[in-house]
């Protein structure tokens, strides 16, 4: 629903517009943090023990991707040490690393392993961090992330975010054959499942705060869209109230108490606010005659961004949920749409059009900066990561569209997993929760 209504408002001439500084990211950041992530060592374990999952290699993975680490090549690695006193601190520091992490493997009675690392300073000498863990060979790919969120908060000084999941849509099949899946996979895009199968489509997916729920849009009861809430473990869902016209775009609030969503029940798209038990009318926040569409929230929820048309094409524009005038965001390209503000309020990113092509953009909500962090030539639907650090998109290949990931300075980019069919509109979810 969010490309149909794009497509709409991109339908629309553009205006003038104020001038907005952008920067096309050409080399990256160079502040990144080189790391050496040394491959983990069996202990007391006979050959062919060992797990088949390579701890090491998601974990110098997860902090590639994030953008703010450069982990060293292990096959320039001059040794592989697994305990502080194996470690030779002038050798690391003679290949350039800050911090070397190091970590062994020892096999328990039965499916378990015992896993130990530590986190060393090479310019101190010293242990920053570390942890001793127990886990079946079913928990050590979540245990790596665990490792990595530990290592990104010890360095970086917020939470890394990579045991969290990323929901989309996958399509399979053409025609009559077309199925449309709701997929929730691990942040790197491994171990995808299924949470809900349609013959028609399912659009906008959208995280709850707590990480239960997904709202979506559903088009199985013909041509009326519907909203429904939908319980990831039970899979038990609810559909919301449905009104004429078009019921669109859900987008949860950061207490969860609220959902905004995008209804024309009064003739013209608007953004209304839904209690998401359906027990209350919508209340209206925008009333305008131009096109209102893709709600976002601020972190603090007490402002709504959203893409209209109503100065000529489709920008970005923000409004005070208490009520208040909208203000227009960006001014850079003729099309910007689609917007996720990171959890920090930092950053608004969004799919971005100057030329040809769309690209994914981001702008720096402080200093006013625009940065477009992709190439095209059809990147669309982007959503922040927990950390603020990463940004899940899609991207057209040309023989199917897939999942990326870009840094927020742009640094990294690129697919994540393999995937065997077109998938879409991803929504990266929340931290998981401390209790």
């Amino acid at each position: 629903m969010k490309s149909l209504i794009a497509a709409l408002l991109l339908a629309m001439l553009a205006l003038p517009a104020a001038a907005q500084v952008r920067i096309e990211i050409s080399g990256g950041e160079a502040a990144a943090l080189p790391i050496a992530v040394v491959p983990f060592q069996m202990q007391d374990a006979a050959e062919g023990d060992g797990p088949d999952v390579d701890l090491a290699g998601i974990i110098r993975d997860n902090l590639f991707r994030s953008g703010l680490f450069a982990p060293l090549d292990p096959d320039n690695h001059l040794s592989q040490p697994s305990r502080l006193e194996q470690v030779r601190f002038q050798n690391w520091r003679a290949l350039g690393a800050d911090t070397v992490l190091i970590g062994r493997i020892t096999p328990l009675d039965g499916d378990a392993y015992r896993v130990r690392y530590e986190l060393l300073d090479v310019y101190a000498g010293e242990r920053i961090a570390g942890q001793r863990f127990r886990v079946t060979s079913a928990g050590l790919r979540n245990l790596a992330h665990t490792i990595s969120d530990q290592v990104f908060e010890t360095l970086i000084g917020r939470p890394g975010g990579f045991n969290t999941r990323i929901a989309y849509v996958e399509e399979t099949g053409t025609g009559d054959e077309r199925s449309h899946r709701l997929m929730v996979a691990e942040a790197d895009g491994h171990r995808p499942q299924t949470i809900l199968t349609s013959s028609e489509p399912i659009l906008s997916p959208d995280w709850s705060p707590d990480g239960e729920r997904i709202a979506y849009v559903s088009l199985e009861s013909g041509r009326q869209s519907q909203i429904y809430v939908q319980n990831v473990a039970t899979g038990e869902r609810t559909a919301l109230p449905s009104f004429d016209g078009i019921n669109s775009a859900p987008a949860w609030s950061p207490d969860g108490e609220r959902l905004a969503v995008t209804l024309s029940r009064d003739g013209n798209p608007d953004v209304f606010i839904l209690d998401p038990d359906g027990d209350a009318d919508p209340r209206p926040i925008t009333r305008h005659f131009g096109i209102d569409t893709e709600p976002a929230w601020s972190p603090d929820g007490e402002t709504l961004y959203f893409t209209s048309n109503r100065g000529g094409s489709p920008q970005i524009y923000r409004q005070p949920v208490s009520g208040g005038d909208a203000e227009r965001v960006t001014f850079d390209g003729n099309y910007n749409a689609s917007p996720s503000v990171s959890p920090n309020g930092r950053f608004l990113t969004f799919a971005h059009q100057r030329d040809e092509g769309f690209q994914i953009a981001v702008l720096d909500l402080e200093d006013d900066i625009m940065r477009v962090l992709t190439d095209g030539p059809l990147d669309e639907s982007p959503s922040f990561s927990a950390s603020s650090s990463m940004i899940a998109y899609t991207r057209d290949t040309g023989d199917a569209t897939e999942l990326a990931t870009v840094s927020v300075f742009g640094r990294v980019q690129g697919g994540l997993t393999e995937f065997d069919n077109t998938v879409r509109e991803p929504d990266w979810g929340p931290l998981p929760s401390a209790d």
